[in-house]
């Protein structure tokens, strides 16, 4: 089962897909797909860890995240933005290479058995972005939101920490 998740910033995401991780098990699974690439992002990451309890298991990965040891589990995989960044700097800005490599991942992890709650920002939603390569990757994570989105059983949309239920 594919729970998605999506919201712009702040909008509470995170917050509410582990509150549902627990309500699930007692023991889920969150696996964070950031690579750390600044000081302020390491504390953003940080911030992260220390909201999360004892009962999580946290695991660490940029890409492949379907050959992670997570089936039959609770997962919550936070997040499509970050893990795609990974796929687009790996294949080196090819929006369709990245895209095919995703939707891959996707569907090895919807033939696995657990639930996988799968987080995404709303990044189309602000400023059009100033850079080409910013209109490229905001393109291309509107594509993978529709992707996830399409594959998921329940779809959620966070606006201002108010779950909107739109599957």
């Amino acid at each position: 089962m594919i729970i998605y998740i999506s919201g712009g910033v702040r909008s509470g995401k995170s917050s509410y897909a582990q509150k549902m991780a627990l309500e699930k098990s007692a023991n889920p699974v969150y696996v964070a797909t950031a690579r750390i690439w600044d000081e302020d992002f390491a504390k953003r990451v940080d911030r992260h860890k220390s909201e999360r309890g004892p009962e999580w298991t946290s695991l660490e990965c940029e890409q492949n995240v379907h050959l992670l040891p997570i089936e039959n589990q609770v997962v919550v995989i936070d997040c499509v933005t970050l893990w795609l960044t990974n796929l687009f700097m790996t294949h080196h800005e090819d929006i369709e290479k990245t895209l095919a490599a995703f939707k891959t991942e996707i569907d090895a992890i919807q033939k696995l058995k657990g639930t996988f709650i799968i987080i995404s920002n709303e990044i189309g939603m602000g400023v059009h972005a100033e850079t080409e390569l910013g209109r490229k990757f905001t393109d291309l994570q509107g594509w993978a939101n529709q992707y996830v989105a399409a594959k998921a059983d329940e779809a959620i949309l966070m606006v201002s920490g108010l779950p909107l239920i739109l599957k």
